[in-house]
């Protein structure tokens, strides 16, 4: 994905003040001691910030307006940001908005030991007179800085604050290497002690003004660079370090590469997942639908890695003025509902002094606010349409559920409770209508949900209902060395038994298809961000004569399946560029769909990457278009292994006979047959001997002429996941308020023994092994439970492998 040059030019300039080589006139300003404060008080949470980290934090930032107006330096004047804070302190404050971010600009020059100095022209009475004003209203403070060192600061030679012999020449990596992603500073080697004393230096002086918090933008793998060319992780450590000294909030910026997410989470309190959210419309607009639509592919893929000490953060929320925002009412609507059930940073980027009463009450709905500040981000159901249903179990069992509407129409949507893994019946309140809107016995529909909108519900279990609790639900904790799926998993899947009717007097069937199976760009199962188009009836050569298509940098296509391969098949042309590539959330390489004039145009169904080697489960590609006029998706191979032996079969009805075939999984793992969606009767219709599946004679007789299929379905893994562990003694612990509980789990040969205790008392040793690998079955339950708050806790015992899939809790009647 990349910026426009607009953008890029707009934040390097700003940026390039924060490391700007600007030398101290009579290098006379001032030398403020380190902050005088021990480090912070011990905490279990991750990141410099300690405690306050425990929730994401609510506030306000400077940088969408200093893009949106014409001349942005006036938005961090001092007269401005007190005016915000002013402004804040009135309409916001009270709902728990408290944090001032001050982003790129504020600072001009550097003091006599290489540290930044504010702006006397924006701050002509200081910067601290600002800080404390802030401070004053019951507020917090954040600055902005990047990764790396100037070269006049490190020709300079300048000595380094509280740290004798060490000077600012002696900090960079030689030969010099690029610092950041616009090449404003040079890389710090961190190997040198006096590397870590010259942030610390820094730190300890934004300590002693006061700060709350530090942005830290052009984070490298990430910021459109992951290749490890650039690579700010010693930067983050150095600056985490020297943070956690003084107490303050450190969060990375911008588009952080998923592979580093547990190094993201050692070191700093929040990490924007994406690119910018302002849409470079100066004088027009903050942002616009698209760069909204394009966070949920990206949160499907973040959301588990959020929680108490670090959060996802979506960049600002311009949700607060109708006439600037660039969204309509309903899209307002639903980037706050996104931004709260993903438990997100909540920090307006508006104009505080000029929030419409629309924004006013998108920002201050303390129900919606209280889902926010729970700490529990959603995830979605599936990713395989563009009406979502994403969800998140509460500690006090009820769910938040989130109705959104991405497609182009309005449309009623429906959540069905089993699927959040409710068994009974739910209480539905609608949190921005702040209305009860009844108790529903199994499922809630919610009509006309307009374009670009989104319903935002409280879905109470009644009494005697069962909850299920998947494996990577933050309410269950692991101790010790476990991991999430890394191939221990088997998902649902599904193969088509394709069968080949013939009667003796007429034509031959077509040909059988193969195990590749071909998705088509026009599938609903296929996720598009940002604005896309169809067209069909080219006449080009398209695979079934259409494709989709887009001319917007960073709009994506994503793609869930279950199989070993995929092939991205489009069309190249001269007017087409780069796409970038990504599985599973991992960047895999930029694909050229480029077509060399001299080459021909238009040359339809390339194949311009393929993967064979995946193991065989659930997997997920996505395509970002990079650069060139347009990027098309004609259709998506999908490889899988077979699960039936042979997967076709000819029936001849004039001398019938019944069709068999062999499973290649455990026969009590097949879920169902079924012929366009309308299932056949087990005994009657097909029946299950050992491996052998028989469809009879009789079904077979009514089918027409001609190839059909029928699709034979196996179950998997809840949710198709597991957590696994190889340690003996490591467990996994659940805490929940019931009458009883289950432990639902697979049974596999590599699996032995695990004791379960119940409230600290060991209840039973199960055994988990099995000659053939199964899913989801029921292996320990406790039932008759004093209806009080309980832990469950399994510990592995023995075997190669221990295996969590679900934990089941029912609620007192």
């Amino acid at each position: 994905m990349t910026r426009s040059v607009r953008s890029r030019v707009l934040r390097a300039a700003l940026a390039g003040l924060v490391v700007a080589g600007l030398l101290p006139a009579g290098l006379s300003t001032s030398t403020a001691a380190p902050a005088t404060t021990s480090a912070t008080a011990a905490t279990e949470l991750p990141g410099p910030a300690g405690d306050k980290a425990a929730r994401p934090y609510m506030g306000w930032s400077s940088y969408s307006m200093q893009v949106y107006n014409p001349n942005g330096g006036s938005w961090i004047t001092a007269d401005q940001l007190i005016a915000q804070s002013d402004a804040m302190h009135a309409k916001l404050q009270p709902y728990g908005y408290e944090y001032i971010n001050i982003d790129a600009g504020w600072n001009d020059g550097i003091d006599e030991y290489g540290r930044p100095t504010p702006s006397k022209k924006l701050y002509p009475n200081g910067l601290q007179a600002v800080i404390d004003h802030i401070h004053a209203n019951g507020q917090k403070v954040g600055l902005y800085t990047i990764p790396g060192i100037s070269q006049a600061v490190i020709d300079a030679k300048l000595p380094i604050y509280g740290a004798p012999g060490c000077t600012t020449g002696d900090l960079p990596v030689l030969p010099l290497q690029k610092g950041d992603y616009w090449g404003i500073g040079y890389r710090i080697d961190f190997s040198k002690p006096c590397a870590q004393k010259y942030i610390d230096s820094i730190a300890d002086l934004f300590g002693s003004w006061g700060l709350d918090f530090l942005k830290f933008d052009s984070v490298t793998p990430g910021s459109g660079i992951s290749d490890l060319s650039l690579d700010a992780r010693d930067d983050v450590k150095a600056w985490s370090q020297a943070l956690k000294r003084n107490n303050i909030w450190f969060e990375l910026s911008w588009a952080l590469d998923i592979n580093y997410a547990d190094y993201w989470k050692q070191y700093a309190n929040g990490w924007r997942i994406d690119w910018d959210v302002e849409c470079y419309c100066t004088g027009t607009a903050l942002t616009a639908w698209p760069n909204i639509n394009r966070l949920f592919p990206k949160l499907a893929e973040w959301w588990r890695h959020a929680g108490p000490g670090g959060w996802n953060d979506l960049d600002s929320l311009d949700v607060g003025n109708g006439q600037m925002d660039g969204m309509t009412k309903d899209e307002r609507r639903t980037a706050a509902t996104l931004w709260a059930v993903s438990a997100a940073p909540m920090y307006v980027g508006n104009d505080m002094t000029r929030l419409d009463s629309y924004g006013l009450e998108l920002l201050t709905n303390r129900e919606v606010i209280a889902v926010d500040q729970a700490g529990r981000p959603a995830h979605p159901l599936s990713m395989k349409t563009n009406r979502q249903v994403w969800f998140a179990l509460n500690s006090d069992s009820s769910y938040t559920v989130a109705l959104f509407n991405l497609g182009q129409t309005d449309a009623d949507m429906t959540v069905n409770f089993a699927d959040l893994g409710l068994n009974g019946a739910g209480k539905v309140r609608d949190l921005w209508a702040r209305k009860d809107l009844g108790t529903f016995a199994s499922s809630f529909t919610a009509k006309d949900v307009p374009i670009h909108g989104v319903r935002l519900l409280k879905v109470t279990p009644q009494k005697g209902a069962s909850i299920s609790v998947n494996d990577d639900d933050l309410r269950v904790s692991y101790d010790g060395a476990w991991q999430r799926n890394d191939n221990y998993e088997v998902p649902a899947v599904s193969q088509a038994l394709t069968v080949g009717v013939t009667d003796s007097s007429a034509a031959k069937a077509a040909d059988l298809p193969t195990r590749t199976v071909e998705v088509n760009n026009n599938s609903p199962e296929i996720v598009y961000s940002g604005n896309w188009n169809y067209s069909s009836g080219r006449g080009l050569g398209d695979y079934q004569d259409d494709v989709q298509w887009t001319e917007g940098n960073g709009d994506s296509f994503s793609y869930s399946f279950v199989g070993t391969g995929v092939d991205y098949v489009t069309e190249t042309d001269a007017g087409q560029g780069d796409v970038d590539i990504y599985i599973d959330g991992e960047f895999k390489q930029t694909v050229s769909t480029y077509l060399d004039p001299a080459q021909g145009h238009n040359k339809p169904q390339q194949v311009v990457y393929s993967v064979s080697d995946l193991p065989n489960g659930s997997h997920t590609i996505r395509g970002v278009k990079k650069s060139g006029q347009f990027m098309l998706l004609d259709k998506l191979n999908v490889r899988q292994e077979s699960l039936l032996n042979p997967d076709t079969a000819v029936f001849d009805k004039n001398a019938p006979a019944d069709v068999s075939v062999q499973l290649g999984r455990d026969p009590a793992e097949l879920d169902g047959i079924a012929k366009a969606g309308q299932d056949l009767v087990k005994g009657t219709d097909y029946t299950v001997d050992g491996n052998a599946l028989t469809i009879s004679k009789a079904y077979l007789a009514n089918l027409p002429v001609g190839n059909t299929a029928l699709d034979v379905r196996f179950r998997g893994d809840y949710r198709d996941d597991i957590h696994a562990t190889k340690a003996d003694g490591a467990s996994v612990s659940f805490t929940f308020t019931g009458t009883g509980v289950e432990w639902c789990t697979a049974l596999a040969p590599d699996q032995g023994d695990a004791d379960v205790y119940v409230d600290g008392k060991l209840v039973r040793r199960v055994n988990l092994h099995n000659d053939t690998r199964v899913t989801n079955r029921t292996v320990f339950s406790a039932t008759g439970l004093k209806n009080a708050q309980h832990v469950v806790r399994i510990v592995k015992v023995n075997g190669d492998v221990l295996r969590n899939d679900t934990i089941r809790y029912t609620i007192a009647k």
